[in-house]
């Protein structure tokens, strides 16, 4: 048995920032750790709450808000590491993990006689003469509390209990098994003639995958997260494409000790019951209800408006593949795992472009260090120093220290590029420690890819795709670091769903943006600028093929729904998972077979293990407001400082300490428009 005295996970931190010393940190330190931190966080809430005195701002909220800093350290330590390098230890921490924190969480979030005091505050809103940020802190904490069952009886308190364990299980039984399947569907080559259209570099990438499993000689491509692959643009073999595609689609559901079909009937029957238990007909409600959205049927409405004219912009897009299959010598119909290739054919006809064959000038450390962080520098006024004296949580992990234009101190930035078995897939930003002038700390985000690394003394050359990706993703962190609160409840990204990836999005304009673009896109081996030409020829493919990006996205968004529209009653009928999915899909128009859907539920890791569940459509939601902010940037003069604070300031500064929606309308002058978005997407 551990002691707490050798638990550096029960001690504060002596490196800067109070970055965690991972190099100290062994897989037996958490559960212990965690179970002080719960002892620890009850007794503090147990000191606000066993108090005979009436409840102020004082002694109830900002109590409440110094309370758990222990907990809240430990558990972004161990789920930073449990989402990038989940070892099979780490795994089955997590296992053992996760009933444990939804009872502490409930214990909590359930507890009548906390709630008695934050409903008396709330009750006195008016006379209490707060600050708009204390104001708001009473309002979110009641309304949280409320939506999270506070005010139930004791029968359905524990009832709820029970179904918010075993639902912390399930997620996380799904998680594990789609990392198993993932891995074990990574598709093998036993012939580099199999993957001709790869470039030197993806080759040496997959020829480093094999001999990391043992398989000197052949060549493995791993699978993303999403249905498709990058590689199916330029593979041009067509049994090597339908041979990734399918497996893709196969995670989760092969019948073996990874299907993932009961684990998720069972999570949308036990939503569904825990929604109806929250006085609310469905799951889908019940989240909205606590969003910008507001209700499923504004973000049906919303959905089922985009996927008309998306749908029938794939149809012609389809069409216009197909005429290229048919001029071949041998023709045939064109299936899912054929729509990247072709569509490259059709670029490269009628653009003269040839996206897979940008890599070159794409080279990963000059589109960080002079895309992104230029980028950042040039609006923002920071400067970025990398810190080879500090370590992450894995030895690809790399650390950066930010400092504000004035020279003070920002927070630290960790980057964790390439994929690994132990890695979860997709790409994420998440916080280690986050900013609060109550308690003093000063933010680290760290952001993560799922880039193939290429053999030892081979460069990380990237997609368009991946390029998009890292500015994406450091939109998050840009966010993460910038926000500055008073209260830890409102610090960095913690505002609502449907509003999150705003930023983020935002952040993707500075890609094409003409001296940023010039900075980094230069040949990794020659230098050359990539040429203008086919900058030109980039900016004028922007609504290219967004017939099958909109659809597959919508689609997915519209399962998402589908599964969690339902009633207790109707989630608890025997429903075949794949017969689900197509009607959905029928019922909304987005059944087109060659344009499979982004996610499949029994890989829809986003839905199903992470925080988007009834919420996948934020991305589509949050690009109204995105489109619309990249037309007053380039109305104001584009990337300049002026307007860079004025989002910092008046946007990703705030954090979740207002409304998103005021925010935004302070920043912008008024409510977002949609037409920005359909014009970008080709849907106008």
């Amino acid at each position: 048995m551990l002691s707490d005295a050798s638990n550096p996970l029960l001690h504060p931190s002596s490196l800067p920032y109070g970055l965690p010393d991972y190099s100290l940190i062994e897989p037996a330190h958490y559960l212990p750790a965690f179970e002080a931190a719960f002892a620890e966080h009850t007794r503090e809430i147990n000191a606000i709450t066993f108090v005979r005195s009436m409840p102020t701002f004082e002694n109830t909220m900002v109590r409440l808000e110094q309370s758990g800093r222990l907990l809240g350290d430990v558990a972004r330590t161990f789920y930073t590491v449990s989402s990038a390098d989940a070892t099979d230890d780490i795994q089955a921490i997590e296992e053992q993990l996760a009933p444990l924190m939804s009872a502490h969480n409930d214990s909590i979030e359930l507890d009548a006689a906390l709630y008695w005091r934050i409903k008396t505050l709330h009750d006195q809103l008016d006379e209490l003469q707060l600050e708009p940020e204390q104001r708001y802190l009473v309002e979110r904490h009641y309304r949280e509390m409320t939506q999270a069952g506070a005010g139930l009886d004791d029968e359905a308190k524990s009832r709820l209990t029970e179904l918010n364990q075993r639902l912390s299980t399930l997620t996380t039984t799904f998680e594990k098994n789609l990392l198993a399947d993932t891995n074990d569907l990574a598709v093998v080559f036993d012939h580099a003639d199999d993957l001709a259209g790869l470039t030197d570099g993806e080759l040496s990438a997959a020829a480093q995958n094999a001999a990391d499993r043992g398989l000197d000689g052949s060549y493995v491509v791993t699978l993303t997260l999403f249905t498709g692959h990058p590689y199916l643009s330029s593979l041009t073999n067509r049994e090597s494409r339908r041979r990734i595609l399918e497996a893709s689609r196969a995670r989760g559901s092969r019948g073996n000790a990874h299907d993932n079909r009961e684990v998720l009937r069972e999570i949308v029957r036990l939503r569904a019951e825990r929604a109806a238990l929250l006085g609310f007909d469905t799951h889908a409600g019940y989240v909205t209800s606590d969003q910008t959205a507001g209700s499923p049927e504004a973000v049906h409405a919303l959905l089922r408006k985009l996927a008309v004219p998306a749908a029938a912009n794939a149809v012609r897009e389809l069409a216009a593949l197909q005429a290229i299959i048919d001029a071949e010598d041998e023709p045939f119909p064109l299936e899912a795992h054929d729509w990247a290739f072709y569509t490259e054919k059709v670029r490269q006809a009628e653009y003269d472009l040839d996206t897979a064959a940008l890599r070159p000038w794409f080279d990963a450390e000059r589109v960080l260090q002079d895309g992104v962080f230029r980028a950042a520098s040039e609006l923002y006024g920071i400067r970025f120093t990398e810190r080879g004296d500090l370590h992450g949580y894995h030895p690809d992990v790399r650390v950066f220290e930010i400092h504000n234009a004035d020279g003070s101190e920002l927070g630290l930035f960790l980057l964790d590029v390439y994929t690994r078995d132990s890695k979860r897939g997709g790409a994420w930003m998440n916080s280690i420690v986050s900013q609060s002038h109550l308690r003093g700390t000063k933010p680290i985000v760290v952001n993560n890819l799922n880039v193939p690394k290429p053999a030892p003394g081979q460069p990380t050359l990237l997609t368009l795709d991946e390029v998009t990706t890292l500015f994406h993703e450091f939109g998050h962190a840009l966010h993460g670091l910038f926000a500055v609160v008073t209260y830890p409840h409102f610090a960095g990204t913690n505002v609502f769903r449907d509003f999150v990836e705003f930023p983020s999005q935002v952040n993707e304009m500075w890609i094409y943006w003409p001296e940023i673009l010039a900075n980094y896109a230069k040949h990794h081996e020659t230098g050359e600028p990539l040429p203008q030409d086919i900058v030109d020829k980039l900016l004028s493919t922007g609504a290219f093929n967004q017939g099958f990006g909109t659809s597959e996205y919508l689609a997915a968004s519209w399962i998402d729904q589908a599964w969690h529209s339902l009633t207790a009653a109707e989630a608890s009928e025997d429903i075949d998972v794949a017969a689900f999915e197509a009607a959905a899909l029928a019922d909304i128009g987005l059944d087109n077979p060659a344009v499979p859907t982004r996610y499949s539920s029994t890989y829809f890791a986003h839905v199903f293990s992470g925080g988007y569940s009834a919420g996948y459509y934020s991305y589509i939601w949050s690009e109204v407001l995105d489109a619309d902010t990249v037309e007053w940037f380039r109305e104001n003069g584009g990337l300049t400082r002026a307007n860079g604070d004025r989002f910092r300031d008046r946007l990703l500064g705030v954090g979740g300490s207002t409304d998103p929606l005021a925010a935004y309308r302070d920043f912008r002058g008024r409510d977002a428009e949609i037409e920005p978005l359909l014009k970008r997407r080709g849907l106008a």
